[in-house]
């Protein structure tokens, strides 16, 4: 992301505006920049909703101070100076939007307000989207909720949209030094959090699925479809981390511990043993949404959404989310 590619004329439009008090237009002009600050605050944040107030939140700071702007910076990154400072204040204020230890040793930690981002929200910007895969997956969304809020600001502006450690440091008003050494330190976090990953953030990523992925999916959706455990449980590689969320308690790291729990529960069974099943995306992943028919009810409704991450054409990694409260995932609520 650079500032080269903004239009020219934003900025002096956007001071135009401003001096003549036009909220129409200062609102049109900020608009084009929606789809990729809710971006920038659902990284900040891993949470959807919180991503959508933070954003409005940051088109009203915008409005609010819209005298400050002289266009010495591009109007883009003065947003995202809004933006990130708009969320570190909300995360200053909430003490429940951190990660919390997994109720059993070894498993970690879980990220309980973690919601799936729908892709039709991502930036339509083919730029803007090259490197959204591997930075807006599940698995790098959580391992950045380690961070410390300023680290994670850090980070985010300096490994993700690749800014200089002056940009950053001006925007967080921070030394350089400071900057500097957080990213240090979150470098290390981010290690530890994705072992194995590749950690080349600004690098193009392909966001396409792979015939290996939908392969997989389609096997998982038929495996449902067809009460399979014996398929579904071929599909799990042995060191799977499964968990459902938002309930707490429900991470695990082995697939035997996933198929046992989900035993129990009952999967298969009398009242979980009808399902119908659509493919989809989520944070640029694979994903099945579910839907349950139970004994007394004509229709299948919806009932959860799995998201999946496949390596070597097996699930490596399966997050759940209830799917019954989310209706910005434009899911059909009966099949």
């Amino acid at each position: 992301m650079t500032d080269a590619r903004l239009p020219g004329d934003d900025g002096a439009a956007f001071i135009a505006a401003a001096r003549s008090n036009d909220a129409a237009q200062l609102a049109l002009i900020t608009e084009r920049y929606r789809h990729e600050l809710q971006v920038h605050c659902y990284r900040m944040l891993a949470n959807y909703e919180d991503a959508q107030d933070l954003t409005q939140e940051t088109f009203l700071r915008a409005w609010n101070k819209r005298e400050s702007f002289r266009g010495h910076a591009a109007l883009r990154t003065w947003l995202y100076r809004i933006a990130t400072n708009a969320c570190l204040d909300f995360l200053d204020k909430r003490n429940d939007r951190i990660p919390v230890p997994a109720e059993l040793p070894g498993t970690g930690s879980e990220v309980h307000y973690l919601q799936p981002y729908p892709d039709r929200m991502l930036p339509e910007d083919p730029q803007e989207s090259a490197v959204a895969r591997e930075t807006i997956e599940l698995a790098f969304i959580v391992a950045v909720q380690h961070l410390p809020p300023r680290q994670r600001a850090v980070f985010i502006l300096r490994d993700v949209l690749g800014w200089p450690a002056s940009k950053a440091a001006d925007a967080l008003e921070l030394t350089v030094a400071s900057v500097t050494s957080a990213l240090q330190r979150a470098r290390v976090t981010m290690r530890e959090q994705l072992p194995g990953r590749r950690l080349d953030w600004r690098s193009p990523a392909t966001h396409e699925l792979s015939h290996d992925e939908r392969g997989v999916v389609k096997s998982y959706m038929d495996a449902h479809e067809r009460n399979d455990l014996d398929g579904l449980t071929a599909l799990l590689r042995d060191d799977l981390r499964f968990a459902m969320l938002p309930d707490p308690g429900t991470l695990v790291v082995t697939a035997k511990d996933a198929v046992d729990g989900w035993v129990s529960g009952g999967l298969f069974q009398r009242g979980y043993d009808d399902w119908r099943c659509i493919p989809t995306t989520v944070n640029l992943m694979p994903a099945a949404v579910l839907y349950r028919r139970t004994p007394d009810d004509p229709e299948h409704r919806l009932f959860n959404i799995a998201v999946l991450h496949i390596v070597d054409g097996q699930i490596s990694e399966l997050t759940g989310f209830d799917a019954t409260d989310k209706p910005w995932l434009s899911l059909p609520a009966t099949l």
